[in-house]
């Protein structure tokens, strides 16, 4: 995996050079993912070359004192934006726009989606890009928001399993106490396993040999392949008949 990582440096360090960025801009929310794209980010282009954003809503303080941990270990600035009073007006807004309250399941998703806007205006500003965290098993059953945390200019992670991200971590010398997080979106209560009914190792396994051991895992993890497929994919969009 040593090897691996060095391979991965260097993709970062020749894609944000053929880009003709300055840098790059990393959402750090004080999980591994996150804290893993930081410092391979921050070993590929420099300490000066990398900007971390914290970006609460009515967060768990630990999380941002976590973020804060993350930056001290790898020497690099952290901006915060608190989108707390935006995602509220917003919400707001909506709801007296449509005259009804917005459930939850879709109110959720409000909140990566103004982090990543947040980002990108950021990285334009600054001329950087804006490096995803997203890893292999959340993409392959959808665990993520579209046009939120899986909207990226770049994504380092991509390919690698939880059970890898976190070795990748342990090379680059991400703090244990971060690694050893249970793995929580921020989003709501419970880990992203309770969310998800499944684990991330079984997850793992289904991706490699079509099974993870397990028959009523197998069926939850391929429902939720199947209903995110449309994550995974380009638009759709008309082909005019020439």
């Amino acid at each position: 995996m040593e090897n691996e990582v060095n391979l991965v440096i260097n993709w970062i360090k020749k894609y944000v050079k053929n880009s003709g960025a300055k840098g790059v801009v990393i959402g750090n929310s004080g999980g591994k993912d996150s804290a893993v794209v930081i410092g391979l980010c921050t070993k590929a282009l420099g300490k000066d070359n990398v900007l971390a954003v914290a970006l609460p809503c009515s967060s768990n303080l630990q999380d941002f004192e976590d973020a804060k941990l993350v930056v001290n270990t790898f020497g690099i600035k952290m901006l915060t934006v608190d989108i707390t009073s935006t995602y509220t007006t917003l919400l707001s807004a909506i709801e007296n726009g449509i005259g009804q309250n917005i459930p939850n399941f879709s109110s959720i998703n409000i909140r990566p989606r103004l982090r990543m806007t947040t980002l990108y205006a950021i990285g334009q500003t600054k001329g950087y890009l804006v490096a995803g965290t997203g890893n292999l098993c959340e993409s392959f059953v959808g665990y993520t928001t579209k046009w939120g945390d899986n909207a990226s200019d770049f994504n380092p992670l991509a390919e690698f399993s939880v059970r890898e991200v976190l070795e990748i971590g342990e090379i680059i010398g991400v703090p244990s106490k971060i690694l050893k997080k249970s793995p929580n979106d921020g989003l709501g209560s419970g880990s992203d396993e309770d969310k998800l009914g499944v684990t991330y190792l079984q997850i793992e396994k289904y991706i490699k040999n079509g099974t993870c051991g397990n028959p009523e895992a197998d069926l939850k993890i391929e429902k939720l392949h199947k209903q995110t497929e449309h994550k995974r994919n380009k638009i759709p969009v008309y082909n005019r008949v020439k």
